[in-house]
């Protein structure tokens, strides 16, 4: 690639309509990152460990100076039952959504959609004693009934 499409490429929005074939080492577990085998035009994390960079403002737009890594927190089912991560700036604290790649890690995107019920905001060893006090049929008042 000679300088003058690299300097292109750094104008303000370009990936937003143009594919993105850039491979790139992962700054958090190291291995190489190519274009190839994520099913879409725009390879935006490491399909390994499923982290990313803070690098866009806007989807595409290289706008943010952050360039904080950013963890994969949890996932999401978009309309027509497409997974996507959430994914948290460790240094701004942004979150960002973003389509989940054909070649991801599958027991890295299970272990993210799984840690909330691995890990409640309650003691598991509590659950029957906050079911009791709901009258076990999801309210706190014993008589309740809809």
């Amino acid at each position: 690639m000679n300088r003058e499409q690299k300097r292109i490429q750094k104008q303000k929005g370009y990936y937003k309509t143009h594919a993105c074939h850039d491979s790139f080492t992962c700054k958090v577990c190291g291995r190489p990152v190519v274009a190839a085998g994520a099913g879409s035009d725009h390879r935006n994390h490491c399909p390994n460990c499923l982290s990313s960079l803070h690098v866009d403002e806007l989807p595409g737009d290289r706008a943010s100076e952050c360039g904080g890594i950013m963890e994969p927190i949890g996932v999401w089912v978009r309309k027509g039952g497409e997974w996507a991560i959430i994914h948290r700036c460790r240094r701004c604290g942004k979150l960002s959504s973003n389509r989940a790649a054909a070649d991801d890690n599958p027991m890295k995107l299970m272990s993210i959609a799984m840690k909330p019920l691995a890990e409640p905001p309650f003691p598991l060893e509590r659950i029957s004693e906050l079911t009791a006090l709901m009258g076990g049929a999801g309210s706190l008042e014993p008589d309740s009934h809809f």
